[in-house]
C-alpha cells in the first residue's frame, strides 16, 4: 500500500480542511440564492402570440397557462385546425421563453456552471 498523504488525503489536489469549509460556504450561498431565484421566477410570466397577436398564450414560471386570449377573427368554425395549430404555437413559444428566462436566471446565480441551470 502506498503512503497517504498526510492531513491532505481523500481531498484531491492538496484542498486542506479551510479551502473545504469555504467551498462548501460557497455551495451553500449559491443553493440559497438558487431557491430565492426559483421561488421569484415562480412569481414571473411570459406571454407569446401566434397569428399576428390573434392568440397569445400567458404562462407563469411555474410553466402553467395563465391566460389565453383569442381574437374573435382567429375563430372560424369552417377551419378549426387553424386556432388549434396557433394556440399550440403560441403556447410553446411562451413556454421556450419562460425556459429562457430560468436558464438566464440561474446562469447569474451559478455563474455559468454547466448543469446548474438544467436542475430547474
Amino acid at each position: 500500500m502506498g503512503k497517504g498523504r498526510g492531513g491532505n488525503a481523500g481531498f484531491g489536489g492538496g484542498m486542506n480542511m479551510k479551502q473545504l469549509q469555504q467551498l462548501q460556504m460557497k455551495a451553500m450561498k449559491m443553493q440559497k440564492e438558487m431557491e430565492e431565484t426559483q421561488a421569484a421566477l415562480e412569481e414571473e410570466t411570459v406571454t407569446a402570440s401566434a397569428g399576428g397577436g390573434v392568440v397569445e398564450i400567458t404562462v407563469s414560471g411555474k410553466k402553467e397557462l395563465t391566460a389565453v386570449k383569442i381574437d374573435k377573427e382567429a375563430v372560424d368554425p369552417e377551419d378549426v385546425e387553424m386556432l388549434e395549430e396557433m394556440i399550440m404555437a403560441a403556447a410553446n413559444e411562451a413556454l421556450r421563453k419562460m425556459d429562457e428566462l430560468s436558464q438566464e436566471r440561474m446562469a447569474k446565480v451559478t455563474g455559468g456552471l454547466g448543469g446548474a441551470s438544467g436542475l430547474f
